[in-house]
């Protein structure tokens, strides 16, 4: 017997990429865990017959001969039961996975790369054996490629990503069903929630971000907590919040992360509480844990123990042209004008004391000025920033201060430098390969 699984919490990428396992390997019966995102349960209650779905009690693992896994690559993130395949020396293994970093499903073959959406790396395989699809297997697939991707907005997305949304929608996937099924359920439960953690919120200022962080107790089973976490940050207007929500008992913790576009990475946090997810989504469920201690480790991995994001040695320059206060602005001009550069720290002791830019040869007034020392125009405001931080924290200073570069200092040391070329080559990924 073969079979197609995927991840607990079954979003609509993973199911979608199980439907389309199964166009692909025929005859590989789709077998989702018990625990399923209630927008997924929606549509399946209508769907579910279309698509011959099983779930682990309805067949006999162990005569399972081969198992295809999706959208995700770590056995513990598939249902429980199929903990006993593991053990399996005859099972032949293959994976479809978008998350790049590796987990501890070690398949016969694989196709592991990194992509706004798992179902994108499947229609492409579609694409090339030319199967065609039904408008229903269309609008399943575009579900997931739309879900995945944020409507194709997260920064995640790949250009591949939209040829694969409008391949589908070639293939008539009708936008309205995926519309309404895509509107997350959001009630009276959802909205006290939401009341309750706007009346408690504070916000803090960690390694350069605003974030806020609020724990509550809840009652019972509630969904869709991920559109009350993403409702509560857009209304707090932090650059990420964090709901950590208990039960009565405090036995089981979930912990839900949303951050806008720019910021931080929320799916490798969740990754470092057993979790996962994405840039600017993540979730984690912790048993038996301190809602405080929780709070204390994000707030210790958002400070940077943990790279968690890019840092500015991906986009700074070094080694750094600098000159001392005793320069004179003649040898800087020249300086400038050969190294095609727009300014200079000024450096006495090893300690950066200003910078000395175009812009400070305006303050000139006689052609005898070129001779007087740097020291007599550089600015000595000078902002830097430290190489732990982030680009984006980089770029926003230069911006707020309308600064052309940064010094990174470390330990009183200039060790490299940011200018707005390298925030632009950076951001619009131009960096040589």
């Amino acid at each position: 017997m073969e079979i197609v699984t995927t991840h607990k919490n079954t979003d609509f990428d993973a199911l979608a990429s199980t439907i389309a396992a199964t166009l692909l390997y025929p005859g590989t019966i789709p077998v989702l865990p018990k625990n399923i995102n209630p927008n997924v349960k929606a549509f399946l209650s209508i769907h579910k017959d279309i698509f011959g779905i099983r779930t682990p009690d309805e067949i006999d693992l162990n005569d399972i001969s081969r198992l295809v896994v999706v959208d995700i690559n770590r056995w513990d993130r598939l249902d429980k039961q199929m903990d006993i395949l593991k053990q399996k020396d005859d099972l032949e293994v293959i994976l479809w996975d978008h998350h790049t970093i590796k987990g501890d499903i070690n398949p016969a073959w694989k196709c592991r790369e990194e992509m706004g959406a798992n179902i994108t790396l499947m229609v492409r395989q579609l694409r090339k054996k030319k199967m065609a699809l039904t408008p229903i297997q269309a609008t399943l697939f575009l579900t997931g490629l739309y879900e995945d991707t944020g409507n194709l907005r997260f920064p995640s997305t790949k250009s591949e990503d939209a040829y694969a949304a409008a391949y589908l929608l070639e293939r008539n996937a009708d936008l309205n069903i995926l519309n309404s099924f895509l509107r997350h359920p959001y009630g009276e439960k959802q909205k006290n929630i939401l009341f309750e953690m706007l009346k408690s919120a504070e916000r803090t200022q960690v390694n350069g971000y605003k974030i806020s962080i609020n724990k509550l107790q809840i009652k019972g089973h509630v969904s869709s907590l991920s559109v009350v976490v993403q409702m509560y940050r857009e209304i707090v207007n932090v650059d990420a919040a964090f709901g950590i929500f208990t039960s009565k008992n405090k036995k089981k913790c979930m912990v839900i992360g949303r951050a806008n576009a720019d910021s931080l990475n929320i799916g490798a946090i969740m990754r470092n509480l057993g979790g996962g997810g994405h840039i600017g989504a993540g979730s984690a469920i912790l048993k038996s844990v301190d809602p405080d201690t929780v709070e204390e480790t994000i707030k210790d991995m958002i400070e940077g123990h943990q790279q968690l994001s890019a840092q500015l040695g991906d986009m700074m320059s070094f080694p750094v042209f600098t000159v001392s206060p005793d320069t004179s602005m003649k040898e800087v001009a020249i300086m400038l004008r050969e190294k095609g550069c727009t300014g200079v720290p000024v450096v006495a002791d090893e300690k950066i004391v200003g910078i000395i830019s175009r812009r400070d040869f305006q303050k000139l007034r006689k052609d005898s000025a070129l001779d007087a020392p740097v020291k007599a125009f550089m600015t000595t405001n000078v902002m830097t920033i430290e190489p732990g931080k982030s680009p984006v924290y980089a770029a926003r200073l230069m911006v707020k201060h309308d600064i052309g570069r940064l010094p990174v200092v470390e330990n009183g040391r200039i060790i490299g430098i940011v200018t707005r070329s390298d925030a632009m080559n950076y951001f619009y990924d131009l960096l040589p390969e």
